[in-house]
């Protein structure tokens, strides 16, 4: 038999639900005040509490903080006459289990008190299983795995750490390309020097070739002033050009010359600049095949290519998955102050089957989603939400070397078409701003 404590300063709530819950199974204990219900929680260790929101001496606030504190985890559930946003939002955040409005029906509340139990003895269960899946605090930038691929990868870092040879990374996107670049940048020669990123698709031409070689006053409109580029700013540390295959045909040629003389000239400018830089480049696409196509410079895919590592999707290392689970939920729970901590197998066997096309960067996004959707300590199935995706170009098919520009223009023209133009519901989709929509569309040329 479950316990249930109840705390409200209202006699006849009090009682109401003392008859209708013990006629439902369960063991009722009542206190009339907060301060009360503190201390027969620590006397009768109850499975539930249910708190009403305004009591005397303490509230139900309080309350909640006070239970979770205690290193128990009980749901607690808060009734109130209150139904303001703040109250509820303050309720949620400080970690209730739910917020029940009075007046309410029996059975609302018994749905919820319910669903709370399974969640306790899920809860309870967990705890008596031996769960070989642990928590490692890693304050450093770790690239989590055990699998064969990933010590392959860490074998290469160890061979490529201690020289400045160029590197080219390449893989999926969301398979951390940008975290093995910063490893490698940490790991040998370049350790404490400076580590600078560029995203090769984040530019227009221009801009990135400033951004890359900098510029001197007047060499544009809008050159106010000298820029050291990100070459020079790179000094003898690494320079992380992410997306390399995005970047002009022009560009790649400036860059090729760049890279052979190991010395650049800032845009508008006449003085060279040597680089001292080692070269960590990366791709989600498969530069060789871009070349065969002529997409890409084949001297300048060899000037990058003196050593390199691909990272394979999540799909081809699915055993690393229970280990990046324990990981991210330790860096969600301390960013958003929860205490998801207990997984069950079922919920690791979905994950570990799903095809996440999204890789690492989905598994951690859909395990934040699922985070804040918990209400306990358990990682509950129904708030895994798994979404699968199929872009389909005007040719029928996504091809495997096609842009990320390419792969938005795709997924943008086709939510356009399914909204009939409804700005608001795309918006809503993309997680993006109507300005920024409205420049996309303009960018694509979609009608």
């Amino acid at each position: 038999m479950h316990s249930i404590l109840i705390i409200d300063d209202d006699e006849a709530v009090r009682e109401g639900l003392n008859v209708f819950l013990t006629g439902r199974g369960y063991r009722i204990i009542t206190a009339a005040n907060g301060e009360e219900g503190i201390a027969q929680f620590g006397l009768c260790k109850p499975d539930i509490v249910i708190t009403d929101l305004k009591m005397p001496l303490l509230n139900g606030f309080q309350v909640l903080d006070k239970i979770l504190n205690s290193g128990r985890q009980i749901p607690v559930i808060i009734l109130s006459a209150f139904d303001d946003m703040h109250s509820i939002i303050k309720a949620m955040e400080l970690g209730a289990y739910d917020y029940v409005e009075k007046p309410f029906s029996n059975n609302h509340l018994i749905n919820v008190i319910e669903k709370a139990v399974e969640t306790k003895i899920l809860s309870d269960k967990l705890d008596e299983t031996v769960n070989d899946l642990k928590y490692v605090n890693n304050k450093d930038r770790v690239f989590i795995g055990k699998s064969k691929p990933v010590k392959d990868i860490f074998k290469e870092v160890g061979q490529v750490c201690s020289s400045r040879v160029t590197v080219l990374i390449q893989g999926e996107s969301g398979t951390g390309k940008e975290l093995l670049s910063h490893i490698i940048h940490s790991s040998g020669v370049t350790k404490g020097k400076p580590f600078i990123a560029v995203n090769c698709t984040a530019l227009t031409e221009t801009l990135l070739q400033s951004e890359l070689f900098g510029h001197v006053k007047g060499a544009f409109t809008g050159a106010i002033r000298d820029k050291k580029g990100k070459f020079e700013l790179a000094a003898d540390g690494s320079i992380f050009l992410d997306e390399i295959s995005d970047i002009s045909p022009d560009l790649q040629i400036k860059l090729l010359r760049a890279l052979e003389e190991k010395e650049f000239e800032p845009v508008g400018g006449e003085v060279t600049i040597p680089i001292r830089a080692r070269i960590i480049a990366a791709s989600n696409r498969n530069l060789k095949k871009l070349v065969e196509k002529g997409k890409f410079r084949k001297d300048l895919f060899y000037r990058l290519n003196v050593f390199s590592i691909y990272i394979p999707p999540l799909s081809e290392r699915k055993e690393d998955i229970p280990l990046l689970i324990m990981e991210f939920l330790n860096r969600i729970n301390a960013e958003l102050h929860k205490n998801v901590r207990k997984v069950p197998y079922d919920v690791i066997e979905l994950l570990e089957n799903h095809s996440w096309s999204g890789n690492v960067r989905e598994l951690y996004n859909t395990l934040l989603q699922a985070v804040v959707l918990t209400k306990g300590d358990v990682l509950e199935k129904e708030n895994i939400l798994l979404k699968e995706k199929t872009l389909e170009s005007s040719r029928g098919v996504v091809e495997e070397d096609m842009s990320l520009s390419e792969l938005e223009k795709i997924h943008i023209t086709q939510l356009f078409h399914k909204y009939k133009g409804n700005k608001f519901h795309m918006c809503k989709v993309l997680g993006i701003t109507k300005p920024t929509l409205n420049s996309k569309i303009k960018k694509y040329l979609i009608q």
